[in-house]
Parts: structure tokens; sequence; C-alpha cells
């Protein structure tokens, strides 16, 4: 009994002094150390929040408060065809006080032109004649009382998953408002999202909300298991305003009986995932479910509303010398309809956006990825083959998640790549050179290369470009 409490009385008195810094929601790197395999890591929920066990002693008065402040650039020149550009500055601030309060702050105002899959991934946008203009605004602020809560309120981007991509939830779209609470203890991190999204629907704004939860179970120190579930509803429609749903507030709930429960048609995605970590390498997998019928999918009947996706993947990181590499080779496919509602105001998207995997749904998609750094140098390699379908007739083939699932042109016998469909292959090259290290700014030359079968068109595009290294700017879809 008495080695009890004084274990106890040890466990509160580190909690109490923790410190909650959130990290970087940005793509891997091979100057990322793969993480020890560890029963208290999890790597899984992004950005990761950095717990640090402070005892309050003189010696650690200078880490009470920290104040930073850098400046953000974000420019780029394409050609192909017509030239097209993009040019952007801004500021970021972040903050750490009494070991408990972090603050995180970025601003960048950017003005651009031409190819839109290359402009800012920004919530506010405008444009005149012949400009598009992006104010692309994140925040963070977060709250860690102990080891084992935090809460955070923000407008930024989030990641569920080990791969490139996440079926669960990415951050290939566009930032949103929310409030996060995480809790950690024994082997296990929980999360819980509840997230203020919108849509653009015939020339008007209309909300739309969604919650998630995810658990991540360190079952050993080596295996990771993730159960993931969302609700997506409509705050309010013709007949009736229900706000944020109160139900789907609780966080401990799980949706779906909670939906039957209320007798909506609020669309429920559920999935998991496993990480196994062996040495060096991380080999994943996640499995999504949206609709399906046991029946249906034993009876090979292909039925439009077994709506799926899987994710296969592996990651290594190696370092031979000065010379850090990452590797990865990765499978997603996802069934014609997943994602998608009745409607925009009820699918898994925002402002237009998938907020899972870029290519939304009716695609199978097989990518590999090589990364090495040297010095202030990194170098990267991506390559991917596709399949996606496309609609047609005016029917919708199950590919884009903005549109209707009532209006599909058969029950039976859809497949992945239906329609007017398409297959396309698409690399990239780029070499990068670090010019200011502590700000993460970086001068780029980007090689692009891009074959489909829908324009029968090899496409060729250089880009050249400095950017800081604070979020992602995919180009590889």
């Amino acid at each position: 009994m008495k080695y009890l409490l004084t274990y106890l009385l040890i466990t509160v008195y580190w909690a109490v002094w923790s410190q909650g810094q959130i990290s970087y929601l940005y793509e891997a790197l091979p100057t990322d150390s793969i993480s020890l395999k560890s029963i208290d890591d999890h790597t899984s929920i992004l950005p990761s929040i950095r717990q640090s066990q402070v005892i309050n002693s003189p010696k650690n008065d200078s880490t009470k408060n920290r104040f930073e402040i850098g400046g953000l650039i974000d420019g780029a020149l394409g050609f192909h065809k017509n030239t097209w550009g993009k040019s952007g500055l801004g500021f970021h601030i972040s903050s750490e006080l009494n070991k408990k309060w972090f603050f995180r702050f970025m601003a960048l105002q950017s003005i651009g032109s031409s190819d839109s899959n290359f402009m800012p991934k920004s919530a506010f946008q405008y444009a005149d004649k012949s400009n598009d203009y992006f104010t692309d605004l994140r925040a963070r602020v977060g709250y860690t009382p102990n080891s084992f809560f935090h809460f955070q309120v923000g407008l930024d981007q989030h990641f569920i998953g080990e791969g490139s991509r996440s079926l669960f939830l990415s951050d290939y779209g566009k930032p949103f408002p929310y409030g996060q609470i995480r809790v950690k203890f024994w082997r296990v991190e929980y999360m819980v999202l509840y997230q203020f999204l919108g849509e653009k629907i015939n020339s008007q704004f209309q909300h739309k909300n969604a919650t998630t939860h995810y658990v991540s179970f360190n079952a050993t120190k080596w295996l990771n298991i993730g159960v993931f579930e969302s609700v997506v509803f409509q705050p309010k429609d013709t007949l009736f305003n229900r706000g944020y749903e109160v139900e789907y507030l609780n966080p401990v709930i799980l949706f779906r009986p909670q939906e039957y429960g209320l007798g909506s048609s609020d669309n429920v995605l559920m999935g998991i995932s496993i990480a196994a970590k062996y040495r060096k390498n991380t080999f994943y997998t996640q499995l999504l479910l949206d609709e399906f019928l046991l029946k249906e999918i034993r009876s090979r009947s292909k039925w439009w509303a077994n709506k799926y996706g899987v994710q296969l993947g592996w990651k290594n990181y190696h370092q031979f010398e000065k010379v850090k590499s990452f590797h990865r080779i990765e499978m997603n496919l996802v069934r014609p309809y997943t994602y998608a509602h009745i409607s925009g105001a009820q699918n898994y998207g925002h402002l237009h956006n998938p907020l899972a995997h870029p290519y939304g749904s009716s695609f199978t998609e097989l990518a590999l990825e090589s990364k090495w750094t040297w010095k202030k140098f990194t170098f990267k390699l991506f390559a991917n083959y596709f399949l996606q379908g496309g609609s047609k007739d005016s029917l919708n083939y199950g590919n884009n998640i903005y549109a209707s699932y009532v209006n599909w042109p058969s029950e039976f016998g859809n497949k992945i790549g239906q329609g007017a469909g398409f297959n396309g292959v698409k690399t990239y090259i780029s070499a990068a050179w670090n010019i200011f290290p502590y700000q993460r700014w970086q001068i780029f030359l980007e090689n692009h290369l891009m074959f489909t079968t829908l324009s029968k068109n090899l496409t060729y595009m250089p880009v050249i470009g400095i950017r800081s290294q604070l979020w992602n700017d995919y180009r590889n879809y």
C-alpha cells in the first residue's frame, strides 16, 4: 500500500507540469527518424502533441514562456502553354505560456493566376478579371492542464493515418474551424474532433457540421490498432433548425446507433486501421466503411450502396553516412459512391474538396515515393498510376462525391472506374535547397510529367519557386 501511494503521488506531481506543444502538419521527410517502438507513442493522429513533463524548479524558469515570430513566403512560376504564377507573403507567431498554453497563428496573402491545382488551399478567396486572391489563415490554441488531457480550438487542417493519403481524414482539402479534445492514458490516445464545415450551393453558403472520433491503441510496442468514426449532418434544412446536434457532442457515443435513434439520414463513416513497426519499417492499412450489406458482398452483386475503401502501405527510413532517405509504396482503392450523400450539404467534403483522398471515390491508385536529404538539400521522386471513374449521360457513376447518389444508372454491377473512366500516370522530380533552416524557407525546382487516357496527351511542366515548409503544398494528384 505504501508503494502504491508513493507511485500515485509521483504520477500526479509529474502530471501537473505537462506542456503540450503542437507540431506542424507536414509531410514525412528523411530527417524525421522513425519513432521508437513505444507503448506511449501514437503517430497516426496529426499534428502530434509533444508533451514534456517538466519539474517546477529554478533551472526551468526560462522555459516557462516562449515567443517566436517569423515570415512566410509562397511563390511559384510554372511553364505549360501559358505561363502561370502565384506569389504570397505573410507571417507566423507561436507562443507557449506557463507550460500549459500553446498558441500559433499564420497568415498569408497570395495572388495567383491560371492553374488552379497549384493555388493555395485557402478558405477565403475572391477574384477579379485577371487574378485570384487568397487569404490563408490558420490558427491553433491549445491548453494542456496535465499529461492526460489536451484541449484545442482553431482554424486548420488535420490528418489521421500513417500513409501519404488517408481514407479517414487528410489535409488535402481546405482548413476548417474546429474544436478538439485529446486524452492520453495507458496505451490509448483518444481524439474527439468537432468540425464546422460548409459548402457553396446554388450561389449561397450553407453550413454543415461533423464530429469525428478516433481511438489509437498500442497493443504492443510494435503494433497499433485504430478505430475511426465520423458523422456529417446539416445544422439546418428547410424544415428544422437543429444547430449542432446535442447527441453528437457526446464524446463517447457510437454514431450509427445514435443516428438510428434520432431517425436521421446523417452521413456516418466508420473504419479501422492497423500499423506494424519492424526495425525502420512501418506496414500500415486502413479499411473505411460507409455503407454495405454483407449479403450483397457475399453474392458479389456489386450493389451500388456497398461503399468502402482500402489502403495498404509500407514506409521506410534509412541513413547511409550523411545521406538520409525515406521510401514509401502505397495502394488505395475506394468504391463508387463512397463519401457521397443525397446532397453536398451531407457529403464528406468541405468547400468543394474531399475531406479524405483527393481523388474522391471510384478510383484505384498505386503510388511510389522516395526522398533524400543531404546537408541543406532535399530531393524527391513521386510516381503514381491511377484509374478513375467518370460521369456521363447526365448520370452519376459514383466518382464525384458532390453528385447526389440518388441518380445512379444501375443498382447492381457497379465497379471502380465505371462510366467515362480513364487511367493515367503522374510523376514529379524535385530538388530543394533550404536557405533559412530556422525559418524553414526553401528554393525548389520541380519537373511534372503526366499522361491520361482521357486527354491522350503527355504533359510536361517545370515549376520553380520559393516557399515556407510549415504546411503541405501537395502537387501529387
